[in-house]
């Protein structure tokens, strides 16, 4: 195996070696683009805009630059990082916590709407030294007192773009406004729009800009590109790709909701595993979606743009663009969502006649011609849909009830109860469980579950 360059393994930075020892136990040798380029401007105080794409490794980046200038003996808050979603900001939290692991009292704090106010209040009176959240919380405790920011020493907004795109602005000023004129801001977003250059200029001082290439590699991704007729041919052909195909794990991007609902109710109908993943869900009705959508307990996920950013989905299939994005690199975003950590993955993109001018566009962008492949064929139709390989349980008892996961996989595996290898992920929230177990074998699952206890307790549970 080839060792790795040296100006691109992270011993090669000024870093303590505590975090250094870390990263090694993780196996965290080689940098990835986006870290080499950014992470020498972080560790030396200047402001930096980096953009790269999901799975990149920004959030690495970010992070080492924040626990490398921590103090760690006041309890105060230096670092907040604001996210465009719940899920993103939780992952981010997580990811800081595993890299701080080797450095002891380090104290992080996530702030997402969805959660009682009353009881972040009451958290927050124990203080934090990094606080993870979304914007719309974070500036309403800045605004009613109950996060100060005056010892702020880096500020970060991660997926910017979408924090525009779903109406953060207002929250983002107000927040930017309280914050100390003195900080390092870092700003890191997968598209770099003009938005983002007028908030980069507003809040950021000289900051230094980092690229890394948003194409994708071809090993790892087929890109397939179908010409369409406007109405129902687009539908039926995205029925075809899925019977063709055939992806456990598929997601399909529309340019509005209400094409989002339509879709995949539509999907739906014919007997396909198919959710729709919108703006409009309240934040329950989400969390169920997602939970079922990455433990692989429903096919597609039929999404828009925004609602879709921050999944956290490891082995994604298929991409299926419904319609090409109106900015080109929101489509190498879509594409590269899938075939990433190494594994393979499909990208459809079906346009239209009168969407051709954005094809060509696409091209120039790419440098490079796409061929326009033919259509499957019909007979595919009267083929059977297809199930996902998993199904969820859902637990009426979580964290709050002291629901651990260990608690369901030996209730599950217990005396005449379902294989090891049945059981997929576990998932925990305050107050309810979820687990995913093979498809065979949910209905035996389900009545282990019922008929047994979990912490001494029998907890109601149902096949979503």
């Amino acid at each position: 195996m080839s060792q790795p360059d040296h100006e691109t393994t992270f011993s090669s930075l000024q870093l303590q070696p505590a975090l250094i020892d870390n990263l090694v136990s993780l196996n965290y040798l080689e940098m990835t683009p986006i870290q080499a380029k950014s992470l020498p401007h972080i560790l030396a105080g200047d402001d930096v805009i980096g953009q790269g794409k999901t799975g990149s490794g920004k959030t690495a980046a970010f992070s080492l630059g924040l626990l490398e200038k921590l103090n760690v003996k006041p309890l105060q808050m230096q670092a907040l990082v604001l996210c465009p979603t719940r899920e993103l900001a939780n992952q981010v939290a997580k990811e800081i916590r595993r890299l701080a692991r080797t450095i002891p009292n380090i104290r992080v704090l996530t702030l997402c709407g969805g959660m009682p106010f009353s009881m972040q209040k009451g958290s927050m009176t124990h203080g934090a030294h990094i606080v993870v959240g979304t914007p719309g919380r974070v500036e309403e405790h800045v605004r009613r007192g109950t996060l100060k920011l005056d010892d702020l020493k880096t500020l970060v907004l991660d997926e910017a773009d979408r924090m525009l795109d779903m109406g953060f602005q207002p929250a983002l000023d107000a927040i930017v406004e309280c914050a100390p004129k003195q900080r390092q801001t870092l700003l890191f977003s997968a598209t770099y729009p003009n938005e983002i250059k007028t908030i980069a200029k507003r809040i950021m001082n000289k900051p230094v800009v980092v690229q890394v290439d948003a194409t994708h590699d071809s090993a790892s991704i087929q890109q397939h590109l179908y010409k369409v007729d406007e109405g129902a041919s687009r539908f039926t052909v995205l029925r075809l790709l899925l019977l063709q195909h055939r992806p456990d794990s598929t997601l399909v991007f529309c340019n509005t909701k209400k094409e989002t609902q339509e879709v995949a109710d539509a999907l739906e109908a014919l007997g396909f595993s198919a959710v729709a993943l919108h703006g409009d869900l309240e934040q329950k009705e989400r969390d169920r979606i997602l939970v079922r959508f990455s433990n692989k307990s429903v096919s597609v996920l039929v999404a828009t743009d925004v609602a879709a950013r921050g999944l956290d989905i490891d082995a994604l299939d298929a991409v299926i663009n419904y319609h090409v994005a109106n900015d080109l690199e929101v489509h190498i975003h879509r594409v590269g969502r899938t075939g990433r950590a190494g594994s393979s993955g499909i990208a459809c993109t079906l346009y239209s006649e009168k969407e051709q001018y954005k094809i060509e566009r696409l091209e120039a962008y790419l440098n490079h011609a796409i061929d326009v492949e033919t259509l499957p064929p019909l007979s595919l139709l009267d083929k059977p849909t297809y199930q996902p390989p998993m199904a969820t349980l859902q637990i009426g008892g979580g964290k709050k009830q002291k629901v651990r996961a260990g608690d369901i996989l030996g209730a599950l595996t217990g005396e005449d109860g379902i294989i090891g290898k049945q059981v997929g992920k576990i998932q925990i929230f305050d107050n309810w469980a979820y687990v995913a177990v093979s498809r065979e074998a949910a209905n035996h699952a389900l009545n282990k579950l019922t008929a047994g206890k979990l912490k001494g307790r029998s907890f109601r549970v149902w096949l979503m």
